[in-house]
């Protein structure tokens, strides 16, 4: 499964050549025969429309070649998350096996789709989880409905392993003494002092330290909670190791080997729920009470153009709903059209698409949850400017 970050929304956000696919499909962990199939179909749609748009036979071919070759790639296909998300351009090419099941679509515009890529980065249902173990160390991703478990790439992968003295690279046990000599319990240990005890704290923290820069290159872009899991005693250690500043209080106490992925989300889950819903609550009723004022707008124009300009600092966008247009960055200003022209873009999924790519929150909602009576509600961390005139 493949991470999608801030970094990866902000290239695709960049300008490309025109034209651009986006192609969302569902798919099966482990690989199906209905995949490759799926696949196929959703490129002979996209040659379809780039047909009926104008562009020219030769062009689309080359545009759709790199799409082609994969339907050969049997290592891709067998390594599938439960969704595949897919962007082409010319000369540009980027896959993301991703834990959401998408529904079927393939956009032809001018710059990418990527509304249904914003669960994994709103404010209102996703964490990670590490698991700390013996024998493991597993970095999940999780929102409310999926788990999947990401490539901890430049991290070390197991404890037991990777517990190996300076000196002469003799194995520590989990006993808290080194390998063959004698037993006990590690846990009742680390909580004195003395010849060893101290040692093997220092090897742990050590250990510790290199999880947490493996982590650096996924979360540096992040502000998602994570939430530890390990026995108690790992737990104290671990937070004197780490640097990711959204580290929650509370973690996931015993040992994470007895639990699965789908276990392991679970109990995040009952953690990370009341945190999501305070932060979410206080957002409301923070626009609520600047409402009317230039701190808040629940205005679609407004809010596009400022979330362009890196203004929002806090949006809540309708689930469900689209709103077909242009915005013209030069001007600041936005053209709104009852049904989809070639060129147009979804105005919600670029207010939402830019307000993330500026590291701000997004609250993706049901209409109904809106605190605005609209389908935007935005909190700014600039004020509007008035009469037009841009700060």
């Amino acid at each position: 499964m493949d991470l999608f970050t801030r970094d990866d929304l902000k290239t695709l956000l960049a300008e490309h050549r025109s034209p651009c696919i986006s192609v969302f499909m569902p798919a099966h962990r482990g690989g199906a025969q209905e995949d490759p199939i799926r696949w196929r179909n959703h490129l002979a749609e996209a040659e379809e429309r780039l047909a009926k748009a104008g562009w020219r036979a030769p062009e689309v071919r080359e545009l759709l070649a790199p799409g082609r070759r994969l339907l050969d790639d049997n290592t891709f296909w067998n390594n599938q998350s439960d969704g595949l998300a897919a962007f082409l351009a010319p000369k540009f090419l980027r896959l993301f096996r991703l834990p959401l099941a998408f529904k079927d679509g393939v956009v032809v515009a001018s710059q990418f789709s990527v509304i249904p890529l914003l669960p994994l980065l709103s404010g209102n249902g996703r964490f990670f989880v590490l698991a700390l173990s013996q024998n493991a160390v597993r970095l999940l991703q999780g929102t409310h409905y999926s788990v999947s478990e990401l490539d901890l790439k430049g991290a070390p992968r197991s404890l037991a392993e990777a517990l190996l003295t300076h000196e002469n690279m003799e194995p520590f046990s989990f006993f808290g003494r080194r390998a063959g000599v004698g037993a006990g319990s590690w846990g009742g240990i680390f909580h004195g002092h003395g010849v060893g005890i101290d040692d093997s704290k220092d090897e742990l923290a050590h250990y510790f330290q290199k999880i947490d820069r493996g982590l650096h290159p996924l979360l540096r872009e992040e502000k998602a909670p994570l939430i530890l899991a390990a026995v108690e005693y790992l737990q104290p250690i671990y937070r004197q190791a780490n640097t990711y500043a959204h580290l929650l209080e509370r973690g996931i106490e015993g040992n994470p080997e007895r639990l699965s992925n789908k276990e392991l989300h679970d109990r995040a889950w009952t953690l990370i729920k009341p945190v999501f819903e305070a932060a979410q609550q206080g957002a409301a009723a923070q626009y609520r009470q600047l409402a009317g004022t230039e701190h808040a707008s629940g205005d679609l124009a407004a809010v596009v153009a400022a979330a362009y300009e890196g203004r929002v600092e806090t949006l809540f966008v309708a689930l469900g709903r689209q709103v077909w247009g242009v915005l013209d960055p030069t001007a600041g200003k936005v053209e709104l059209h009852e049904q989809a022209l070639f060129g147009d873009v979804d105005l919600l999924d670029l207010a939402a698409a830019h307000t993330l790519a500026h590291g701000r929150t997004v609250y993706a909602v049901q209409p109904e949850q809106l605190p605005s009576g609209t389908d935007v509600a935005a909190i700014f961390c600039l004020p509007l400017p008035k009469h037009g005139k841009r700060p």
